[in-house]
C-alpha cells in the first residue's frame, strides 16, 4: 500500500478470528480504503460490508476504495444483499463511487464484474485489472 497509512485503522476478522479485511480511514479524502484478505466467501464480505456501514455512522465516507488483490473465492450468494440492503443504505450514508481493484483469481473477478455493473447503476465504480493504486486513487478522487 503506497497510499499513507492512517491512524483510524479497522481489522474485521472471521469468526475462527482471521483478518479478513483492514479498512483504513482517510479524512483529508472522506476516503475508506479496505484490503482484504485470504479466501472469502459471502458470509465474510456481509460481514465487511456491515463493518463498512458501522463506520458511516461514525465517519464521512464519501469514497470506497475496495482491494481484493489478496483473495480468492466465491461470495456470489451475497450479492442480492449487497445490492439491496448494503448499496442502499451506503448511498443514503453518503458514498458516492468505488474505485475496485480485482483479485487476479478469474472467478471473484467473474463476481466483481457482476457486482459492478449492479452498482454501477447508482453510482460510479471503476474496475481496475492491474494492481495501480495511484490511477485508482487519481480515478476516485475525481469523483
Amino acid at each position: 500500500m503506497a497510499y499513507p497509512l492512517s491512524t483510524d485503522c479497522y481489522p474485521v476478522h472471521d469468526v475462527l478470528g482471521q483478518l479478513i479485511a483492514t479498512a483504513h480511514y482517510h479524512v483529508q479524502d472522506e476516503l475508506l480504503y479496505v484490503v482484504w484478505t485470504g479466501h472469502i466467501t459471502n458470509v465474510e464480505v456481509i460481514q465487511v460490508a456491515e463493518a463498512f456501514l458501522q463506520l458511516q455512522n461514525i465517519r464521512i465516507i464519501r469514497r470506497l476504495y475496495n482491494d481484493k488483490t489478496a483473495t480468492t473465492g466465491d461470495w456470489a450468494e451475497a450479492l442480492p444483499w449487497l445490492e439491496f440492503e448494503w448499496l442502499p443504505k451506503a448511498i443514503l450514508n453518503g458514498l458516492c463511487a468505488i474505485a475496485y481493484v480485482l483479485s487476479p483469481d478469474v472467478s471473484n473477478q467473474l463476481i466483481s464484474r457482476r457486482f459492478a455493473d449492479r452498482v454501477r447503476l447508482h453510482l460510479p465504480i471503476q474496475l481496475f485489472y492491474d494492481y495501480d493504486e495511484e490511477m485508482a486513487l487519481t480515478w476516485l478522487r475525481t469523483q
